[in-house]
C-alpha cells in the first residue's frame, strides 16, 4: 500500500466511515497513544486557561479561525470570507499563518503587504499564498510564533485587526473572538484523538469557542446546539474554474458533460469530486493526494500519464492545489482547470453580530 492509499485508508477509519474489523483493530492498536495524547492536550489547555503558561497579547484585536480536527473543514475559504468582510469596512487586515509546508516554515516573514505578494507558495506554503493571491488588500505574515509574526506586522504594516489562521490550538496567543469550524458530515470523526482519530484535542475543547460554524452543510441544515455555543451553518460551493495557464474564468455550466480527471491534495477530497459530478461534469477518474501534497516531479509525471490514459478533456483540481503546479509540462498545464472554492454562510446574522460587538469595543 503506497503513502496516498495508506492516508486514504487511515482517514476513512478516523472519520468513522469504515466499519470493518480491520479498522476497529487499527483504532484499538492506536488507542493507548491516543489516550496519552488526549491527556497531554487537556493538561496543556488547563495550564493556559489558569495562566500558569503565559498567554501573550497583541496590540490589536485578534480573531481566530480554526478547527478541532485534522484537515478538511475549509479554514482557508472561511478565513478569506471573514477577511473580505473586514476589508469592506475599511479595516487593514493581517492574517497570521504558520506557513505550513513551505521552505521557510519556522521563519517569521511577510508574505503579502496588502499591495504585493513577496513570497511564493514554495516559500510560505499553499494556504498563506492562496489567501494573499485571492483577497485584494490582505496582509499575510507567516511564523510559527504568531505573536512574533503579529509584532512584525505591527512594526512594518500597522494593521487594524488580526486574523489567526488555523489558530484554535495556538493557545499562547490571546484572541478576542474564537471561531471554531466543524465539518457537517464528520464533526468529530470517530470520536478519538490522534492517531486513532481525527481530533486534535478532546471534544471538551469546544467550550473555548465563541462561535461554531458547521461547514459543508446541505441546504436547509439547522445545526443542533453544541456545548451551548452560538452556531450557524455554511456551505462550500465551486464558483468557476481558472485555467492554470491563464485566461478568463470558465463556468461549470460550460463544462457540463465534459470528461475530466479530478485530483486534489486537500483534507477531504471526496466531497470535491462529488461536487464536480453534481455540477454535471463526467468525472472519469479521481486521484486523491495527502493534504498539503507538495507535488513532486514523479507525482506530476504520474498525473500527466493518468490524464493521457483516461481519455479526459481536462484535469480539474482546487485553486489551493494550483499554486504548487507551476512545474507541470506546458502541454498538460494547458488542460488543467483550478476550481475556485467559495464560502457561503447560510445566515450571517450571528457572525455579523459578534464582529460588530468586537469592532465597537
Amino acid at each position: 500500500m503506497d503513502l496516498t492509499s495508506s492516508s486514504t485508508y487511515w482517514r476513512s477509519v478516523a472519520t468513522g466511515t469504515r466499519k470493518g474489523l480491520a479498522g476497529r483493530l487499527l483504532v484499538l492498536a492506536l488507542s493507548p497513544v491516543a489516550l496519552l495524547y488526549a491527556c497531554i492536550q487537556i493538561i496543556r489547555s488547563t495550564l493556559y486557561g489558569k495562566q500558569i503558561l503565559t498567554v501573550k497579547r497583541l496590540p490589536r484585536p485578534v480573531i481566530s479561525v480554526g478547527n478541532i480536527t485534522v484537515g478538511g473543514t475549509g479554514k482557508t475559504p472561511a478565513t478569506a470570507f471573514i477577511a473580505r468582510l473586514l476589508i469592506a469596512r475599511g479595516l487593514k487586515v493581517a492574517v497570521l499563518s504558520r506557513g505550513y509546508g513551505g521552505s521557510m516554515e519556522g521563519q517569521t516573514a511577510i508574505v503579502a503587504d496588502g499591495d504585493a505578494t513577496r513570497l511564493d507558495a514554495g516559500q510560505c506554503g499553499d494556504e498563506p499564498y492562496l489567501l494573499a493571491a485571492t483577497v485584494p488588500g490582505l496582509m499575510v505574515v507567516m511564523g510559527a510564533d504568531r505573536q512574533r509574526a503579529g509584532l512584525l506586522a505591527m512594526e512594518q504594516l500597522s494593521p487594524d485587526i488580526f486574523l489567526l489562521d488555523d489558530g484554535f490550538q495556538h493557545l499562547r496567543l490571546q484572541r478576542d473572538l474564537n471561531i471554531l469550524l466543524v465539518d457537517c458530515a464528520h464533526p468529530f470523526g470517530n470520536g478519538w484523538t490522534l492517531p486513532a482519530g481525527l481530533l486534535r484535542e478532546p471534544i471538551s475543547a469546544v467550550q473555548r469557542a465563541d462561535l461554531i460554524i458547521h461547514t459543508r452543510c446541505p441546504l436547509g441544515f439547522s445545526p443542533a446546539p453544541l456545548a451551548g455555543k452560538p452556531a450557524c451553518s455554511a456551505r462550500h460551493r465551486l464558483g468557476a474554474a481558472l485555467p492554470l495557464s491563464g485566461g478568463p474564468l470558465v463556468s461549470f455550466d460550460a463544462l457540463r458533460g465534459t470528461k475530466v480527471l479530478a485530483f486534489a491534495g486537500i483534507g477531504e477530497p471526496d466531497p470535491f469530486f462529488e461536487e464536480l459530478r453534481t455540477l454535471g461534469l463526467d468525472v472519469v477518474r479521481t486521484i486523491p493526494f495527502p493534504d498539503h501534497a507538495a507535488y513532486t516531479p514523479a507525482q506530476l509525471a504520474g498525473l500527466g500519464e493518468a490524464f493521457r490514459g483516461c481519455g479526459a478533456e481536462y484535469a480539474v483540481t482546487t485553486e489551493k492545489d494550483g499554486v504548487k503546479l507551476r512545474r507541470l509540462a506546458p502541454e498538460f498545464a494547458q488542460k488543467v482547470l483550478l476550481a475556485r472554492l467559495e464560502f457561503a454562510l447560510d445566515d450571517p446574522t450571528t457572525l455579523m453580530g459578534l464582529l460588530n460587538n468586537l469592532l465597537q469595543k
